[in-house]
C-alpha cells in the first residue's frame, strides 16, 4: 500500500479479513469493545445520575443552556451530537459499495429487514405496550411521546456500533462497511418519510420541514463532512495514517460527545425521571422485544438462505441495533429536550449494549449452523 493510494485503488484491492481464532477461542470477548465500550451501560447509568443531580442541584445550568436555541435546535446539544456522529461518518468508504456483488443475499436481508420491517414492527410493539397494555400506568399524552421516541429509534439502523458487533462475530469487515454505506445513503431519503408516516399513526403531527431539518443537521452535514475530510486526509497523509493515527485519535470523541449529551439530556429530564422511575422499565420492554424479534427474522432468514456466517451475523446485528445518536438528536429537534420522546431514545442507549452483547454471544455459539466463509480474495 502506497502512502498516496487512492480510494478507488483501495476499493479494487481485496480487503483484509479478520483472522479466524484457533480452536481454543470459542467466541469473541466483550473485552474487545475497549474500556468505555465494554461498560457503556454503566456510563449511561452514571450519566443519568449525574444529569439528574445537575438539574436538581444546579438548575441554572440546564436553564441557561436551554436558551441557546435557534429554529428549535439547541446549539450546545447540536455541537455535542455532531461530535458523536462525525467520527462514524468519516469511517464510511462509499467506494466499498462496489463489493455488494459478492454477497447480494446479505444486502437483500439487511435492506428488507431495516427498511420494510423494522420501523413498522417497532411502532407496533411500542404502541401495544406503551399505549395499550401499560395504559393504566402512563398518561396518554406521555405514552404517545414515548412511542414517538421508539419510532425514531426504529427508523434508523445502526451505523457505528455495528462495526464492533461485526468484529466480535468475526464478520467480513469489507462487507460490513458496504452494509453501513448503503444504509447511510438510504437513510438520507427514507428516514424522514418513514418517521412522518409512523408519527401520523400516533396522532402526533410534525411539520415536514422540522423532520427535514433534523435529517440535514444530523445526517447530511456529518455525512458530507466525513466524506470530504476522509478523501482529503487519505490523499494528504495516506490510508495507514488515516486508519492508525487519525481514527484512533478520533475514537474517544464519539464517546465523550455521547456521555456529555446524555448528562445534559438527563438534566432536563430530571423531574420526569424522579416522578416516573417506573417509566424507564416500561419503555425498555418493547425496545428489548423489538431488538430480539428483528435479530430472529434476519438471522433466521440468513440461515434459510445459507448465507455465510461472516455476512449473516453483521446483517442481523445491523438491523437489531439502532443509530441512537440520530434518534436522540431527532427527538430533541422534533419534541424538545424535556420530551418523553427524548427520554425514550435515551432508554434505547441504556438497554442496547448488554442486549447486543447477548446476541453476539448467541451468534458465535450458532456459527456451525451456517456455511463457512468464502475464501477471501
Amino acid at each position: 500500500m502506497t502512502p498516496k493510494e487512492s480510494l478507488e485503488e483501495r476499493a479494487a484491492r481485496p480487503e483484509p479479513r479478520h483472522p479466524v481464532p484457533g480452536p481454543e477461542v470459542k467466541e469473541a470477548s466483550s473485552h474487545d469493545l475497549g474500556f468505555f465500550g465494554r461498560y457503556l451501560t454503566i456510563w449511561v447509568a452514571l450519566c443519568m445520575v449525574a444529569g439528574v443531580a445537575l438539574g436538581q442541584l444546579l438548575p441554572a445550568v440546564p436553564e441557561t443552556l436551554s436558551r441557546f436555541t435557534y429554529a428549535q435546535v439547541n446549539i450546545p446539544v447540536a455541537i455535542l451530537i455532531w461530535l458523536m456522529i462525525y467520527p462514524m461518518m468519516v469511517q464510511v468508504d462509499f467506494a466499498s459499495i462496489l463489493g455488494v456483488r459478492r454477497q447480494p443475499k446479505g444486502i437483500t436481508i439487511t435492506l428488507v429487514v431495516n427498511w420494510l420491517i423494522k420501523p413498522f414492527t417497532m411502532f407496533v410493539f411500542a404502541w401495544f405496550f406503551l399505549q395499550v397494555l401499560f395504559a393504566p400506568l402512563i398518561e396518554a399524552g406521555l405514552a404517545r411521546e414515548y412511542v414517538a421516541g421508539a419510532i425514531l429509534l426504529g427508523a434508523a439502523p445502526c451505523t457505528a456500533m455495528v462495526f464492533v458487533w461485526s468484529y466480535l462475530t468475526r464478520g467480513d469487515p469489507a462487507y460490513t462497511l458496504v452494509q453501513v454505506a448503503i444504509n447511510d445513503l438510504i437513510m438520507l431519503f427514507a428516514f424522514a418519510p418513514i418517521v412522518l408516516l409512523l408519527l401520523g399513526l400516533t396522532d402526533i403531527t410534525v411539520p415536514y420541514d422540522t423532520v427535514l431539518l433534523s435529517v440535514v443537521l444530523y445526517i447530511v452535514i456529518p455525512l458530507v463532512a466525513g466524506y470530504l475530510s476522509r478523501i482529503w486526509l487519505i490523499r494528504a497523509k495516506g490510508v495507514e495514517w488515516f486508519e492508525n493515527v487519525f481514527l484512533k485519535a478520533l475514537g474517544p470523541v464519539t464517546m465523550a460527545g455521547l456521555l456529555l449529551t446524555l448528562i445534559l439530556l438527563f438534566s432536563f429530564q430530571g423531574e420526569t425521571i424522579l416522578g416516573n422511575p417506573l417509566h424507564i422499565a416500561l419503555i425498555a420492554v418493547p425496545l428489548v422485544i423489538q431488538t430480539v424479534f428483528i435479530f430472529a427474522i434476519a438471522y433466521g432468514w440468513a440461515k434459510a438462505w445459507r448465507v455465510p456466517h461472516d455476512v449473516a451475523a453483521p446483517a442481523a446485528l445491523i438491523g437489531s441495533s439502532n443509530f441512537f445518536e440520530l434518534a436522540v438528536a431527532a427527538a430533541i429537534v422534533l419534541f424538545g429536550l424535556h420530551s418523553g420522546a427524548a427520554l425514550a431514545t435515551v432508554v434505547g442507549v441504556l438497554v442496547e449494549v448488554p442486549l447486543m452483547l447477548m446476541l453476539v454471544r448467541f451468534a458465535n455459539r450458532t456459527r456451525h449452523h451456517f456455511p463457512a466463509p468464502a475464501t477471501a480474495g
